[in-house]
């Protein structure tokens, strides 16, 4: 797949926010054009959240902390039939997002996610690694899909993701999404895309510490059983 092809189709992105003034115009300057950019803003004190309304962006206020809690803001502050997700700290180009909405309003996929591909040494932290790595391992046991990476940049469709019923509000949440989509019967694809030196530091797996924590946040969602309202179901609205 071609994802810097660009595709007529509208979507909403959503950027969880944390202090990321330094990123934020490389990242909004990148958004599709014609979509509509919603930076989640959980709880910064650097003006990240004035100097998104001032790029154009929509700013909704998450006062939890967590990054599954300003995900799943920003998913309800969605409207657009198609819904992205990309960090708000430049490692990542919400440009691609185009070929992923792409392969959804093709019919081909009904989640796109990017695999992480470090452009140079030091990009990718080796403790954020190997906990990926360890976490994408048991996530292939649990759900049989072929993934390597369970990267932030990805798309499907907002009333599907709705569906899903996501409860976690942590650093499980990209990876209950996925789960959950497996147990859907989901059409899930992975795709390559370049990995960028993230402005600041990461809110999650900056430290060994946050990467634990990460970690076992993500363990819990593959212990649990399937949800009995999502077993079985595949997406709607292909």
């Amino acid at each position: 797949m071609d994802v810097t092809a660009l595709t007529a189709t509208t979507a909403d992105v959503v950027l969880p926010c944390l202090d990321e003034a330094r990123a934020l115009p490389w990242v909004l300057e990148r958004i599709p054009r014609g979509w509509r950019a919603i930076v989640v803003d959980n709880g910064s004190t650097d003006g990240s959240a004035e100097l998104a309304a001032r790029l154009g962006a929509t700013v909704v206020h998450e006062p939890r902390r967590g990054f599954g809690a300003a995900c799943h803001a920003g998913l309800l502050a969605a409207e657009a039939d198609y819904v992205c997700f990309c960090d708000c700290d430049a490692s990542l180009d919400p440009g691609l997002l185009a070929g992923f909405v792409g392969r959804l309003a093709q019919n081909r996929a009904d989640l796109v996610l990017g695999r992480r591909r470090p452009g140079r040494s030091g990009v990718w932290p080796a403790h954020a690694r190997v906990g990926n790595l360890a976490l994408a391992r048991m996530t292939r046991t649990r759900t049989g899909l072929p993934l390597h990476d369970l990267g932030p940049l990805r798309a499907a469709r907002r009333q599907a993701l709705l569906g899903l019923g996501l409860n976690d509000r942590r650093s499980g949440y990209p990876l209950e999404m996925v789960v959950k989509a497996a147990d859907a019967g989901w059409r899930v694809e992975e795709h390559d895309v370049p990995y960028l030196p993230r402005q600041g530091k990461s809110k999650v797996t900056g430290t060994w510490r946050g990467t634990w924590h990460a970690v076992r946040d993500m363990r819990g969602v593959l212990a649990a059983p399937p949800a009995p309202e999502t077993a079985g179901r595949k997406a709607d609205a292909r």
